[in-house]
């Protein structure tokens, strides 16, 4: 669902309303102080108003936030107030909307399983288990601390490099003449880099000098005319758990997902009574006409 056609909060709010007639009705039992507002009674809790925010998390991102919660508040008040119109009309004796609550019962069933039997159930030496197992087989990548001058033409270029070999400094060429700013200040210095991250022609050029080493002639890219001086070669640092702590948790719920899953389908009776499409069979085709 997209907010940009709709002019105004009104607009957005009947967008975001007519979308949370997907999500049923809360049941939750509420204390008078969760209650936020009532409708006919029956009353729309803090917990309904965070559940519909964490569903249109996104959407709700392209609204101002003093306007989030009173927005949710309004839409929920539409949808219960249609909820009640459905049931004054027999709605819920439909067949649509019988098959609509199986679906939803469904995925709810799924989604609070997942988070309480699996996610709800991952403990911290599972997550240190998965990380020790990870890193076991982890092959760091080298790196490369660099320096360069950037200049906009190849004689520009080649003049610095005969300051260099003249005695010049690197460093103080760099904040004179460079022509990049995220590095010109302090030198050129460009920090450790792996492959993959700088466009091709300075990376293979940073990667094939040895330290202390300057490019003998200027390397040309789409930014103009670079000079690269090497300071270091490394293997980079292997990551502690707490810095890949969440790839970690998200490695272990996935693989723990996929390992139930696997399981539950082993034990249940599948039967799949519409057979897949076969797939099209070029040579039996006509042959066009003449």
């Amino acid at each position: 669902m997209n907010f940009a056609p709709a002019t105004g909060a009104r607009g957005r709010l009947g967008l975001l309303a007519a979308a949370l007639l997907a999500l049923p009705l809360s049941v939750l039992p509420a204390s008078a102080d969760d209650v936020v507002a009532r409708v006919n009674g029956k009353d729309i809790t803090a917990a309904e108003v965070q559940m519909a925010t964490d569903v249109f998390g996104e959407q709700l991102a392209q609204v101002p936030e003093a306007q989030r919660r009173s927005m949710v508040v309004d839409a929920l008040v539409d949808m219960h107030v249609m909820a009640d119109a459905a049931l004054a009309a027999g709605t819920a004796d439909s067949p649509k909307y019988k098959a609509r609550m199986a679906f939803l019962e469904a995925q709810a069933l799924r989604n609070t399983y997942v988070e309480e039997q699996l996610q709800g159930k991952i403990s911290d030496d599972d997550i240190k288990a998965r990380y020790e197992k990870d890193i076991a087989g982890y092959v760091p990548p080298e790196e490369v601390h660099a320096r360069h001058i950037l200049v906009k033409t190849e004689d520009e270029a080649n003049a610095i490099l005969k300051q260099l070999a003249d005695g010049g400094n690197f460093e103080a060429l760099a904040k004179e003449k460079s022509e990049d700013p995220g590095s010109k200040g302090n030198g050129g210095d460009l920090g450790f880099f792996a492959k993959g991250q700088m466009v091709p022609e300075f990376e293979a050029e940073a990667f094939a000098l040895k330290p202390g080493e300057t490019s003998a002639k200027p390397i040309k890219t789409q930014f103009g005319y670079h000079i690269v001086k090497v300071e270091e070669r490394r293997a980079q640092p292997v990551p502690t758990l707490d810095q890949v702590r969440e790839q970690v948790i998200q490695m272990v719920e996935r693989d723990k997902y996929q390992e139930t899953l696997a399981k539950m389908r082993g034990e249940a009776k599948i039967e799949i009574l519409t057979p897949p499409a076969a797939p099209a069979d070029p040579a039996a085709a006509p042959a066009p006409a003449n």
